[in-house]
């Protein structure tokens, strides 16, 4: 899978949130200082051409919508990030966050909770 820079992932999490929606709603929802409408409109189509999205057409105007879900593309890099960084250990990736991420106790407890029931 192809990985998003940083403007198309932000198309892509307004894709995400919203399902479906015209270049002026994507535009909207991005956070100041936003982006000039022509930008958008071409980060989606570059979106498109990596069939991380699709459209419908409206005349001259065009609705977008995602081909992938947010869950797969983080799966995707989450993998590439355990491979890349932790030599493929999720064991690795798990002592380094909670080593270096100030983890708090109840999101610690929260973990253990999900382990015990993957164990069971």
């Amino acid at each position: 899978m192809k990985r998003l820079t940083a403007a198309e992932e932000q198309v892509m999490l307004v894709l995400w949130k919203k399902d479906k929606a015209f270049v002026k709603e994507i535009l909207a929802e991005l956070p100041d200082p936003k982006p000039a409408y022509n930008t958008v409109s071409t980060v989606v189509r570059i979106l498109e051409q990596k069939d991380f999205v699709g459209h419908e057409a409206f005349g001259r105007t065009h609705q977008y919508h995602p081909m992938i879900s947010q869950e797969e593309y983080s799966n995707a890099e989450m993998g590439k990030m355990l491979e890349d960084h932790f030599d493929g250990s999720a064991k690795a990736m798990l002592s380094f966050f909670v080593e270096n991420r100030s983890m708090s106790m109840k999101e610690l407890d929260e973990i253990m909770n999900l382990l015990e029931q993957k164990k069971k």
